[in-house]
């Protein structure tokens, strides 16, 4: 499993800091499903990716993963925030300027620090109407950083991924 999420994650570096890896299958809308098939694993593993850099700082990227679990019972929406980024408070969403929550960020990797959401259908619901998601980070307590994303093509991306 280790593997597998290093993997994915290794498709989606942010923007600006290099090129991601694994082959783009389709795209639809803003969003792209890479696929590749991670070292030791049996069978290809694909996920929808869009990646945004922050309007106001170039050097601050976050890129968002949408995948099924092998198994195709779970829904997962992995979210790789820069580094340095405030762990404790946690990834905050916002849709449509709603709050829907926050996430907190499971582990720090070279390229990123990764907060995980196993997403229920309402949530992919939410996602499937709304028009932007706004994914907040804090690198201090009192600042965040929001990163506007487009949703276009989100529903579609997902309803294709194998």
């Amino acid at each position: 499993m280790a593997l597998a999420v290093a993997a994915l994650l290794a498709l989606a570096v942010p923007a600006g800091t290099a090129h991601a890896q694994g082959a783009v299958r389709s795209v639809h809308g803003d969003w792209q499903i890479r696929c590749d098939t991670p070292p030791g694993a049996q069978a290809e593993q694909c996920a929808l990716i869009q990646s945004v850099v922050a309007e106001d700082r170039s050097n601050a990227g976050l890129t968002v993963i949408v995948l099924k679990t092998a198994d195709q019972k779970s829904k997962l929406m992995r979210v790789v925030a820069p580094l340095g980024v405030l762990l404790p408070s946690g990834l905050g969403l916002k849709l449509d300027n709603q709050d829907v929550g926050r996430a907190g960020f499971v582990r720090c990797l070279p390229n990123g620090c990764v907060a995980e959401v196993v997403m229920d259908d309402k949530l992919l619901g939410q996602l499937r109407t709304a028009k932007t998601a706004t994914f907040i980070i804090f690198e201090t307590p009192e600042e965040g950083i929001g990163f506007p994303l487009s949703l276009n093509g989100i529903g579609e991306g997902y309803d294709k991924l194998p």
